[in-house]
């Protein structure tokens, strides 16, 4: 039948799409994530729609500069020159701009020579819906509503709430991520907050042996490792870190819980409540994850920061 087909579309002198290989991660990313928006958007908020859609039309061939995230996503995009077409990554933007308004921004990717090349742009309308579509494993936005929903929608995701991109002359990607309500469940971090640290570690050690369940971004940890996987291991582009406030005994369910993951991490930094900012520098994190607003206000000014809204940290707004 699909010979058939074929035929029938050459002898009318049309071709069959080329289908497309499926990237081995995908990332979805907000034009406020991307780009510094800030202007535009006092505009709007000063201003309203019309005055805010006519800067826009006025300023469009007026490249924006780089925003919070836009390090981070031309590392992941320059890892494609690396790997073979069956394990690519992809970046997709999604925006509450219109396609009108949002053409500044599609500039803004062409000079920069960012390889992005679907977008979504939703005329006001909340973007998340079109996550899931896209097979997407994290997103990144300045929107916590839209965050919200996508950690519904069991996608991981991150509010960025940095106040300037990392600046990593380091050529690797470095990925740092808090570990309770984050790459694993909060179920440890709830005896924590309803019982106290000595009923919390007197849990832990009693379940050293039983594997945490999986938080919000496990499944992009292991989307990582598969990418870590294709080069040798000392040539890896990607290095991830595992940075928590946990300390002895507390660790061994978290070594056991990736052992029985088969999820193998770098770094793991165990800081027994210390303030994880002075680490992240040490690291030379390109990006870190925490659901602790606290943790993140204080690494924002040194590391590009995504705030994890999960959790019993994170009550429902």
């Amino acid at each position: 039948m699909r010979e058939n087909g074929e035929h029938h579309l050459r002898k009318a002198g049309l071709k069959l799409a080329t289908p497309t290989v499926p990237a081995s991660l995908v990332i979805a990313i907000s034009s406020r994530a991307l780009f510094d928006l800030d202007t535009a958007h006092q505009v709007y908020e000063d201003k309203g729609l019309a005055a805010y859609s006519q800067y826009q039309i006025d300023n469009e061939q007026v490249p924006l500069n780089p925003g919070t995230a836009f390090g981070v996503v031309r590392k992941l995009l320059a890892l494609n020159d690396s790997l073979t077409d069956a394990m690519r990554v992809e970046v997709v933007l999604l925006s509450r701009n219109s396609a009108d308004t949002g053409l500044r921004v599609f500039n803004s990717i062409e000079h920069y020579q960012l390889p992005i090349t679907r977008a979504v742009f939703c005329g006001g309308e909340a973007p998340w819906r079109y996550i899931v579509p896209f097979g997407c494993q994290l997103f990144l936005s300045a929107e916590p509503a839209d965050v919200r929903k996508a950690l519904e929608n069991q996608v991981a995701a991150a509010t960025l709430v940095s106040r300037q991109a990392s600046d990593n002359e380091n050529q690797q990607l470095r990925f740092a991520f808090d570990g309770d309500a984050v790459l694993f469940s909060d179920e440890a971090e709830q005896v924590f907050k309803r019982d106290g640290l000595e009923a919390f570690t007197a849990s832990e050690r009693a379940a050293r042996h039983e594997p945490l369940q999986g938080g919000p971004f496990k499944r992009f940890l292991a989307a990582l490792q598969q990418l870590q996987q294709a080069f040798p291991a000392d040539e890896a582009p990607i290095r991830t870190a595992l940075v928590t406030a946990r300390s002895a005994p507390a660790h061994e369910r978290v070594i056991r819980t990736l052992r029985a993951w088969d999820i193998r991490i770098d770094e793991s930094i165990f800081l027994g409540g210390l303030d994880k900012t002075e680490f992240l520098k040490a690291y030379q994190a390109d990006v870190f994850f925490d659901d602790q607003q606290t943790h993140c206000d204080r690494a924002a000014d040194h590391v590009t920061t995504g705030h994890v809204p999960h959790g019993v940290a994170n009550p429902p707004e």
